[in-house]
């Protein structure tokens, strides 16, 4: 093959796109997934209100399917990640502007970044299919997430730490988080840039065709209903839910512990302990977990790996409840901890494509990947909304207790459930 064929399949591989199309959406995800509930928290909300609001962040979420017939069908997906990117730096900026106004401007400022991290979710997948070959994006499938999970830490941890080093210099904790979403937003504008210069438009599928967003709704809504018409087909969504629900229950309520005073039941940690145990050292705990899951199922099968990664997700609250019997009395120890848990849970995730393919059934294979993150974000909604309530009715030691019994719990109703043979999925 000559040098000109070889430079020619290789072209859409320049200037690393692949891989930082995906990092600048998980920056201001990332934001809204992890960051969000304790700018709410120092916003002096109660926990139950602040868990309630950071739950609702997830609906757009929930929803993003409903406009994947409308994305697809309108194309033009270089020129709408444009668009988004330039939307989601604005709404950065506004989340900035946004905390002189207090907890309900900050909350709607969220909302919109989560809307807008939904819609560039499904055009940047749309468009990485289209440009990159199956066996390229095969290739850099690890690669892509790597640099998604670096991202993640870099919000979760570095900004997190950056808050709260502010925030002992100025003494002003919303001044501080204005300076920390300025950063995030300054660091966003080189991925803008950045693709500016180097996406290039798809030769296949990006002219656009007339299509409404009523028109791709009820396409979705075609899909659902023909998955409801499938036999028990509410098994395996029972499944995924009692798979989820501990660490549902656990997914703000571990920031709370570490957050909220002793005096409250809490660690009191500061902003840079929670940055550095739960957002770098958690969140590359959760990468190897996750990896590691991803290289064992493909050595065996999901369905032989259904219990051992069902029994890790069951663990990671058990975590939790030792550290109110024993509270970590140093960093290192709390990172441990955290180090534990993170992994257990990232370990035993991919477990959950095993329900989701059963609920997209043997003939919508093809909308496995259409409903993992809306099922899942579906799945948790509740138990985070309702942790921080909770909380406050009954104290760490309890929550975490009952959260670590309702596992086994769990784990007993999916095993009747599971009568029903749940087809394996690749």
């Amino acid at each position: 093959m000559s040098s000109s064929q070889e430079a020619i399949k290789r072209a859409p591989l320049r200037g690393g796109w692949f891989l930082t199309l995906f990092a600048a959406e998980e920056l201001p995800a990332a934001i809204v997934t992890y960051v969000a509930l304790l700018m709410l928290l120092q916003l002096e909300l109660r926990p139950a209100v602040a868990t309630l609001l950071s739950a609702l962040l997830f609906i757009p979420w929930v929803l993003k399917s409903f406009m994947r017939s409308w994305v697809r069908r309108v194309g033009h997906f270089r020129q709408m990640l444009h668009l988004i990117e330039a939307l989601l730096f604005i709404s950065l900026v506004f989340l900035a502007f946004s905390f002189n106004r207090g907890p309900a401007g900050v909350f709607f400022s969220l909302l919109f970044v989560s809307l807008l991290c939904a819609w560039h979710e499904l055009a940047a997948r749309m468009y990485y299919e289209r440009m990159l070959r199956p066996v390229f994006q095969k290739l850099l499938t690890a690669p892509k997430l790597a640099c998604s999970q670096v991202a993640i830490i870099f919000t979760y941890g570095a900004l997190i730490f950056l808050v709260g080093t502010l925030q002992v210099y100025f003494r002003q904790i919303r001044y501080s988080w204005s300076v920390g979403c300025y950063v995030a937003a300054g660091l966003f504008l080189i991925f803008v840039f950045h693709h500016l210069i180097w996406l290039r438009s798809p030769r296949i599928g990006d002219g656009g065709s007339k299509h409404s967003v009523g028109a791709s709704v009820k396409a979705e809504l075609r899909i659902i209903d023909r998955i409801r018409h499938q036999e028990k087909w509410w098994q395996p969504v029972l499944i995924l839910f009692l798979l989820l629900l501990p660490q549902g229950l656990m997914f703000h309520a571990r920031v709370l512990y570490l957050y909220v005073s002793q005096a409250q039941g809490g660690l009191h940690c500061t902003m840079q302990e929670i940055g550095f145990a739960q957002g770098t050292v958690g969140v590359i705990a959760f990468s190897v977990g996750l990896f590691l899951g991803r290289r064992l199922i493909k050595l065996y099968t999901l369905e032989r790996l259904f219990w051992p990664m069902a029994f890790c997700i069951a663990l990671s609250p058990f975590v939790y409840l030792g550290m109110t019997y024993w509270p970590p009395q140093a960093l290192w120890q709390l990172c441990l901890c955290t180090m534990l848990a993170q992994l257990l849970f990232g370990l035993g995730l991919g477990i959950c494509r095993l329900p989701i393919s059963a609920i997209s059934g043997a003939r919508y294979r093809n909308t496995i990947n259409m409903l993992q993150i809306p099922l899942v974000s579906v799945c948790l909604i509740v138990p985070m909304a309702i942790s921080g309530w909770m909380v406050e009715r009954l104290g760490f030691n309890t929550y975490f207790l009952i959260n670590s019994l309702c596992a086994p719990v769990c784990l007993l109703g999916i095993c009747l459930l599971r009568r029903r043979e749940i087809p394996p999925t690749l």
